[in-house]
């Protein structure tokens, strides 16, 4: 008899146990939940007018990036801060037996900043990354107002994103094109802070295909 009794309390304490363990993670999954749920919400950039043509030498994207800039952004630029936006395109032949090969990618990077002493917004477009100093080999330009320099990065003007070699006809390619706000250009006491929050987190990730454009 006493054993029964201690056999059956020590299965109510380890049910108490797993009770308290599952509640716990619940618990976890829930907060985990609400804190990544608002990054997720406005990271959305929407592409829009995009055409993409083939030409004699090469293939040619034109597009719309369509986003806007936090408060938290704009405080950041308005106080010195660059901020650097990185755009990639990466054609992808597609394999079933493996990994999808890429076989052409090409960058463009932008550094858009705010210039105190003239109070104009100079932004650098450049295909390697743009440091502070050689600026001079980077094509800038300088604009009256945010808006104005805003809408100068967010639009695609005929981009070559492929030579005419890399299309191959009778297999599958696509090109993947991505856009984002490099946080490894901003100062390290930053970069781990901002990785999370909602208020620098900008990115697109569209994927179009290509056997179109190989006939």
């Amino acid at each position: 008899m006493p054993c029964w009794k201690n056999n059956n309390m020590l299965e109510t304490v380890g049910h108490r146990q797993r009770s308290k363990l599952i509640a716990i993670v619940l618990l976890m999954c829930g907060v985990l939940a609400m804190f990544f749920q608002p990054a997720m919400a406005q990271s959305s950039v929407l592409l829009t007018n995009q055409v993409l043509e083939r030409e004699e030498d090469g293939v040619y994207l034109s597009a719309t990036l369509d986003f806007a800039l936090s408060a938290g952004l704009e405080d950041a630029l308005s106080r010195g801060m660059p901020l650097t936006f990185v755009l990639q395109a990466d054609v992808m032949r597609e394999r079933w037996y493996w990994y999808d090969k890429n076989v052409a990618g090409v960058q463009r990077y932008f550094r858009l900043a705010y210039q105190p002493l003239s109070r104009r917004w100079r932004l650098h477009v450049s295909a390697a990354p743009v440091q502070s100093i050689g600026l001079g080999v980077t094509l800038g330009s300088s604009y009256d107002s945010l808006p104005d320099a805003l809408a100068a990065l967010q639009k695609i003007n005929r981009w070559k994103v492929a030579d005419t070699l890399a299309l191959q006809k009778d297999v599958k390619q696509r090109l993947d094109l991505r856009f984002r706000l490099d946080l490894s250009q901003l100062p390290q006491a930053l970069q781990f802070g901002n990785q999370a929050s909602s208020d620098w987190n900008i990115n697109f990730d569209q994927s179009f295909r290509l056997e179109e454009l190989a006939k």
